[in-house]
Order: structure tokens, then sequence, then C-alpha cells
């Protein structure tokens, strides 16, 4: 695990790094108390999920969840463009 330390409004990037594949921008927006805000911008085809949604999707009932739209829809973000 790579651990970075960033401050409000600052960002990292992940992949793209050979000019290929998707770039994802995450930045800190807030922090407050224990939790903490992010921000993703990228390609609007990559879905970001919160790790316990990530699971849910993944598991054997899967399948069932990913066609219960209104629920996971939710729940599920695409990220947006970069230079918003």
């Amino acid at each position: 695990m790579l651990v970075l330390t960033r401050r409000t409004r600052e960002s990292v990037v992940l992949g793209g790094s050979d000019g290929l594949g998707h770039t994802i921008k995450v930045t800190v927006l807030r922090v407050r108390g224990g939790e903490v805000r992010l921000g993703f911008e990228g390609p609007p085809q990559v879905a970001v999920h919160r790790l316990e949604v990530w699971e849910r999707i993944r598991s054997p009932h899967g399948a069932r969840e990913k066609d219960d739209s209104e629920r996971i829809g939710k729940e599920a973000c695409h990220v947006g463009a970069f230079g918003h």
C-alpha cells in the first residue's frame, strides 16, 4: 500500500503514466474531524464505488445487484471529465 500525505485542495493522479489507459485525479476537498471528502476527475466511463458497494457488486449475488439500477445508481457515480 502506498501511503501519501495531502492537504486540502492537493491531489494525486492514478494511472495513465505510460500515456495509455485512463487517468483519475483524486483531490482532497475537505477534512473535518474523522471524515475526508474526496473529489474524483477522469473519463465519464470510469465508475467509482465506495469499497462496500464494490464488494457487494463483486459478490456471488452481484449479478442481481447490478440489475438493481435504482439502488446501485444511488450508491455509485461516474467520475467527471478533466478540465471542469
